[in-house]
């Protein structure tokens, strides 16, 4: 970016140590393309070299300092001028002076806290990312490189199951049940609909997953609800006695882990939506909340307090001998 016609006399590029080996993970972006980013989990390091390259070899570059931040924000779409910030990190790279060749500096942060995962939505994003900024009398150069953030955790132990009724008083009257309340994002729903009296003619019964976004608090409370998955459980009428099996492979779509009151800034839950509709149009639902989770394989391998207690962070994981081990995190594929 020019100014008052000076063009900015370097380059910088922020390059991990481990990019050659790190896996790499989708993340959707707010324009809806899909980008592939490292990845990483709660508290892993993240190290690499900051290059700060000029333009023009032999002329000296003066600066106030040369840092690396890593940083942890939340978005809300309609308070964008505000970036609410849950991890701020700095190191300072170089004290002011100046530059007369191109340079490499190393940097680390070392366990750091990644407490919520990546995610971009309707109305809000939370994002993860390593800036570099060489700063300068008039304008500074900088340079961010985004990183993706997934919070991994042990099997549940308490998972019972969901049992639900529909009824209309003597028309109809529908059981159905599932077979746990917590599933994993490759898991898959196992059920079952028992239909007990039926004085109504259905013509078609759906189960759908939705998800439903909330940001902000008080009056400034946006809900969005999204189908993520529609699942046809029947095309035509039942009779009473009838029971339908339900198998909905969850792999498929596109989910995050269920996320409640991030920083108190915004909420991501589930639901499982029964829908059925008769020969007059009418529909009728019963809606039930699930919550999702990203299961890890984990070798568990000694690491420092710290990221014990980050990895215990997690909902239903107090248990430390069954605690995932972030610092050498791989999610079951």
């Amino acid at each position: 970016m020019s100014f008052f016609g000076f063009g900015q006399s370097a380059d910088i590029d922020i390059v991990l140590n481990d990019a050659e080996t790190r896996k790499k993970a989708e993340h959707k972006s707010e324009d809806g393309r899909k980008d592939k980013y490292f990845l990483f989990y709660d508290g892993e390091t993240v190290s690499g070299k900051v290059n700060v390259t000029l333009k023009y070899p032999g002329k000296r570059l003066e600066h106030n300092g040369i840092k690396i931040e890593f940083v942890g924000q939340i978005e809300l779409y309609y308070d964008r001028g505000n970036h609410h910030e849950f991890v701020s990190l700095v190191k300072d790279l170089a004290r002011p002076g100046e530059l007369t060749q191109s340079q490499t500096f190393d940097f680390e942060f070392t366990h750091v806290e990644k407490p919520y995962e990546s995610y971009t939505g309707q109305n809000v994003k939370l994002r993860y990312f390593l800036r570099a900024t060489v700063g300068r009398r008039l304008n500074d150069i900088s340079k961010e490189l985004d990183i993706v953030v997934h919070t991994l955790s042990t099997y549940p132990e308490l998972n019972s199951s969901i049992k639900m009724e529909v009824g209309i008083e003597d028309c109809l009257h529908i059981e159905f049940e599932y077979n746990k309340s917590k599933y994993h994002l490759k898991d898959v729903i196992v059920g079952k609909i028992y239909f007990l009296l039926v004085r109504i003619k259905i013509k078609h019964m759906e189960i759908d997953i939705i998800k439903r976004e909330t940001t902000g608090t008080g009056p400034n409370v946006y809900h969005e609800n999204d189908t993520m998955a529609k699942y046809e459980i029947m095309d035509g009428a039942p009779v009473r006695g009838e029971s339908i099996p339900i198998r909905l492979f969850l792999a498929g779509y596109e989910m995050t882990p269920t996320m409640r009151d991030i920083n108190k800034k915004f909420s991501v839950r589930y639901y499982l939506n029964l829908v059925l509709i008769d020969e007059e149009e009418r529909r009728y639902f019963k809606q039930q909340e699930i919550t999702l989770w990203r299961k890890g394989d984990i070798v568990r391998k000694s690491m420092s307090h710290q990221a014990i207690i980050a990895s215990q962070r997690f909902e239903g994981s107090s248990n430390p001998e069954k605690s995932q081990t972030p610092s050498n995190a791989e999610e079951d594929s």
